[in-house]
């Protein structure tokens, strides 16, 4: 395997639909109380969707090569906080895509450390060209997201 395979290949694995990240908590994402600074679940949960794309196969998160670049962007956030994160903890990330439309993509995210839920919460995301256009989500990543989309009574 070479290096760029191994880079694309992704973190993580899937539980059916469910991406699942396992992170550690280090010292620098918690505050002086020594609990995760409440921003940094975002952090998590972009990884958790960084890789979500990857251990699906893409692997290629921003077309800025393309004759108009763009790149995904959040649209929307809602998060809940249950309950903190310490140091030295190990945590998991599960991602998975709830809704799927021409130009967005909705993911459902939770965030658990030994089954205790953390944190939950859910991003609209799109794809917009550096210029600020909409731009609808390629047919191929399409084919890929598609089978991931999960029910909302699932």
């Amino acid at each position: 395997m070479t290096h760029g395979q191994e880079q694309s290949r992704g973190f993580g694995h899937f539980s059916g639909k469910v991406h699942v990240l396992p992170l550690r908590i280090y010292y620098e994402d918690t505050d002086l109380s020594g609990v995760v600074y409440h921003a940094n679940y975002l952090r998590f949960m972009e990884r958790g969707r960084s890789e979500f794309f990857r251990c699906a196969g893409i692997s290629r998160l921003a077309m800025l090569e393309d004759a108009e670049p763009c790149a995904w962007t959040l649209h929307t956030v809602a998060l809940t906080y249950h309950r903190p994160a310490r140091v030295d903890d190990l945590i998991e990330v599960h991602t998975r895509c709830s809704n799927l439309s021409g130009a967005r993509m909705c993911a459902d995210q939770r965030i658990y450390a030994k089954d205790q839920l953390l944190v939950s919460g859910s991003v609209e995301a799109c794809i917009m060209t550096l210029a600020g256009k909409p731009r609808r989500i390629p047919q191929d990543w399409r084919a890929i997201l598609a089978p991931l989309v999960v029910e909302a009574n699932s």
